[in-house]
């Protein structure tokens, strides 16, 4: 089942917070509330309390444990941009855009969760089985190679 929670109109760019969103998405609900509480920015402050919200979701409206939950996504929008001025030199003045942002959290308890070790684990066995296929087809192109070095009859100098 998927909970999601969204913030809207948060005060800050979208590019600064899909910064810290990116870091999040796939990880169990525990590990993205650990990462967040070590993010030195206003953005992981600001998913940190989404992300609260989503749980509260899940337990509440869902009746879902939050420590078998995992980030299916972390999506940020663009919200409304705030135009305002800044008085410039011979009575001009320039434009400043204040962005504000859409921060969407799904979550899950579909996607198995998975832990840095068994990740590490089968990443390790993929590049073992690389490894073994690549010595085999070596193998194999060292043999036909010789084959056709035998086959093919020797010139006579002159």
């Amino acid at each position: 089942m998927e909970v999601r929670s969204i913030y809207k109109y948060a005060r800050i760019s979208p590019f600064k917070v899909r910064e810290v969103t990116r870091e999040i998405q796939g990880l169990p609900v525990s590990a993205a509330l650990d990462l967040l509480a070590f993010t030195p920015k206003k953005a992981a402050f600001l998913i940190g309390k989404t992300l609260k919200s989503a749980i509260a979701n899940a337990e509440n409206n869902a009746n879902l444990k939050p420590d078998g939950l995992v980030v299916k996504e972390a999506i940020v929008g663009e919200g409304p941009t705030l135009k305002r001025i800044m008085p410039r030199a011979r009575g001009s003045a320039s434009r400043i855009l204040k962005r504000t942002s859409h921060i969407r959290i799904v979550l899950s308890d579909e996607i198995p969760i998975e832990t840095r070790e068994a990740r590490k684990a089968k990443q390790k066995q993929k590049k073992k089985a690389a490894k073994q296929k690549m010595k085999s087809e070596e193998s194999e192109g060292a043999a036909a190679g010789s084959e056709k070095k035998s086959a093919t009859p020797k010139k006579a100098v002159k």
